[in-house]
């Protein structure tokens, strides 16, 4: 496993990380979700991300429960506040920050996190009291770093101007071959401000493994099968599952599995510090990991363009 740093901080990250949405607490069962936090720590991942809303409080719940006993300086834990917890509870209020830091420390049984993120961003308070709020969490020793996940360029660049509080280190994105909305603008402002990319979905929920057949129904235990993981899984169509099988003879010449290939074109972004990804079994985490540290020539760069052809979606962010 290789390891990046991550933006400005002292923190170095494993190129693959560990994600929680969907699974942890919720869609995989007990047993094969401590296997795959154990198998992460077998081959070096170090860095897990979760969020307060995930399964609603209960990914982080698990990944508490389940990190106890490990040296806390061992592992770099990160989670995020916005989304709905309750009717009452969202956003970046100055009241949710300090109220959601809390309630995830408690979850996740640790005296701080990280990375503290902003999930999305807050239309409705105003962006120097949620960045004074997240100062004063930082100052108290509660998160080390900040990071924000699906912000707008616009907003990025205001909360970088904003004078007397601390800055952001990371950017979560959703990025993959087939979702580059990221190249638009958010990677070059945020190579130029310290702040490096954590990406989502770098496999777009499976597809890019390229199990998912045009024509044929998802196998048996996919995520497309799972209601409690299926989410975003209508947006793919034949033709582009179709040119994800043109992808297999590149990955076989190199003699990787797609999922690695997928990650690979990913981590070849300098800016990229860590992909993100989700597993339901050990076997995954491993293939997963085995990624980090293949590069990819501008040669089978080239040809996984001309592939995908205008099945690449050049988007903002993701809602």
């Amino acid at each position: 496993m290789r390891y990046r740093q991550l933006g400005s901080s002292d923190l170095q990250v494993s190129e693959i990380s560990l994600g929680s949405w969907l699974t942890y607490g919720g869609g995989v069962e007990r047993e094969q979700a401590e296997a795959c936090v154990a198998k992460a720590f077998d081959v070096g991942i170090n860095f897990i991300d979760t969020a307060n809303v995930y399964a609603r409080g209960a990914a982080e719940t698990f990944l508490g429960e389940t990190l106890q006993g490990r040296p806390r300086d061992s592992y770099v834990l990160a989670t995020k506040l916005f989304f709905p917890m309750s009717d009452a509870d969202k956003g970046l209020s100055r009241e949710q920050v300090f109220k959601q830091i809390d309630a995830s420390l408690a979850r996740l049984r640790t005296e701080y996190v990280d990375l503290y993120q902003c999930h999305r961003y807050d239309w409705n308070t105003p962006l120097e009291e949620t960045m004074q709020a997240l100062t004063e969490v930082v100052q108290a020793g509660k998160a080390r770093y900040l990071g924000f996940s699906e912000w707008p360029a616009e907003k990025i660049k205001e909360a970088l101007e904003l004078p007397g509080v601390e800055k952001f280190v990371s950017s979560q994105p959703q990025y993959s071959m087939i979702w580059r909305g990221p190249e638009r603008e958010i990677i070059q402002l945020c190579a130029e401000n310290g702040i490096s990319q954590i990406v989502w979905s770098p496999l777009a929920q499976g597809v890019l493994t390229g199990k998912y057949k045009p024509g044929t129904p998802p196998p048996e235990g996919s995520r497309a099968t799972s209601e409690a993981m299926n989410f975003f899984m209508d947006g793919y169509n034949d033709t582009l599952l179709e040119r994800v099988q043109q992808l297999q003879p590149i990955a076989d010449e190199l003699g990787i599995t797609m999922a690695q290939l997928a990650l690979a074109w990913v981590l070849r972004e300098p800016n990229v510090a860590s992909a993100i990804v989700g597993a339901s079994r050990p076997q995954q985490v491993e293939d997963n990991a085995a990624a980090s540290g293949i590069e990819l020539s501008d040669d089978v760069l080239r040809r996984i363009d001309d592939v995908l052809g205008d099945s690449v979606s050049y988007a903002g962010s993701a809602s």
